[in-house]
């Protein structure tokens, strides 16, 4: 066992206590081996992890993306970072399967959806509460191949910052 963890020392430099301890390679196969790891991390996580991501998904992604590259760096123990994001993923998981059932949860962690057009009308109120312009309304809008809101049954901004749109 002894061998192994020489092995992985040298290979991954974990005995450094400084990032310029680390040679170009062993930053290279750091970068290689925190990619893999993400990849089992995130295959352990839900699906829509990386799908349609709310503010709460946006969150735990930049905060991995943090802790990752500290262990590629070597600024920070290479095996406790990304023991520390897979705690993050393992959080959110719980988090995410604990809001399936609970619609207080799931408000607190993900926000919800805001009318902004409902029978070809606009609700201003709605569009202040989200920070929405006419201009991001009218962009929002293209995008979705309507060209006036009286074409619009409903319009709702959704948790993930984007509009919905079912047409009339």
């Amino acid at each position: 066992m002894h061998a192994v963890s020489i092995f992985f020392d040298a290979v991954l430099g974990l005995s450094a206590t400084k990032p310029e301890q680390l040679s170009t390679l062993q930053v290279c196969v750091r970068a290689f081996a925190v990619y893999v790891i993400l990849i089992a991390y995130i295959r352990f996580s839900k699906k829509r992890f990386l799908g349609q991501a709310t503010a709460f998904d946006a969150i735990l992604v930049i905060i991995i993306g943090s802790v990752s590259s500290r262990a590629i760096s070597g600024n920070a123990p290479f095996v406790a970072s990304l023991a520390a994001a897979f705690v993050l993923i393992l959080m959110h998981w719980v988090i995410s399967y604990f809001t399936e059932d609970s619609k207080a949860l799931g408000t607190i962690t993900k926000g919800h959806d805001t009318l902004i057009i409902k029978n070809g009308v606009v609700d201003r109120k709605g569009m202040r509460k989200t920070h929405m312009s006419d201009d991001d309304l009218a962009e929002d809008l293209r995008q979705q191949g309507v060209k006036d809101p009286s074409e619009v049954e409903e319009a709702r901004l959704e948790r993930s910052g984007k509009l919905s749109v079912i047409k009339k």
